[in-house]
């Protein structure tokens, strides 16, 4: 049984970095999560600016297993988690709303060679692997809760559980945001505490 685009893209995870043909590296920013008025407009709720830093005008979505490129009219931030998108070609609501659950990347070449930023938002590291001391993947960070001054890091390990890690700046070794990684001196006997 063949999935939809909209089923394909909901079984993704984000990946870090994704390879696609030609070589190139794209990077996970985000989901298309709503049809915004009648003109056409998308809008995507985001875990990574990186469009905002970049230099490439274009997206590129996950259409039913293959990597498309969209290019974009405009964008204005809605909130600092969403953009409302107007993308070519796609001038009405019911044009638009083909695109809702879709997972957008952003060609990873078209950030600046220094591209170091803080961290904008916690949010931003959604989508990142976690390492720790010893550069060791622990999964993927699905979510972050930063709703207390106690963060937590919500990850998916490759044997798909569920791990809560606190996240603290003493943990901190080092973030690099072209490579999707995250690397923590996690403390003795906290991965032990989800079991």
């Amino acid at each position: 049984m063949q999935k939809t685009a909209i089923e394909a893209s909901k079984s993704i995870t984000p990946q870090t970095p994704i390879w696609v043909n030609g070589g190139k590296e794209l990077i996970r920013v985000g989901r298309i999560v709503r049809s915004h008025g009648i003109s056409g407009e998308v809008e995507l709720q985001f875990s990574d600016d990186a469009f905002d830093r970049g230099s490439a005008e274009y997206f590129v979505l996950e259409v039913e297993g293959i990597f498309v490129p969209f290019f974009w009219e405009e964008y204005r931030f809605k909130n600092n988690t969403a953009i409302i998108l107007k993308l070519e070609g796609y001038d009405s609501d019911s044009s638009a709303k083909k695109l809702v659950g879709l997972s957008a990347y952003y060609p990873a070449e078209a950030l600046p060679d220094d591209d170091k930023p803080g961290l904008t938002s916690m949010q931003a590291l959604v989508g990142m692997t976690l390492q720790n001391q010893n550069l060791q993947d622990i999964g993927v960070i699905t979510s972050v809760d930063d709703s207390t001054s106690n963060i937590l890091l919500y990850i998916t390990t490759p044997q798909d559980k569920e791990l809560i890690i606190p996240f603290h700046d003493d943990f901190l070794l080092q973030f690099d945001y072209k490579k999707r990684t995250l690397r923590m001196d996690i403390p003795h006997g906290i991965l032990n505490i989800n079991e």
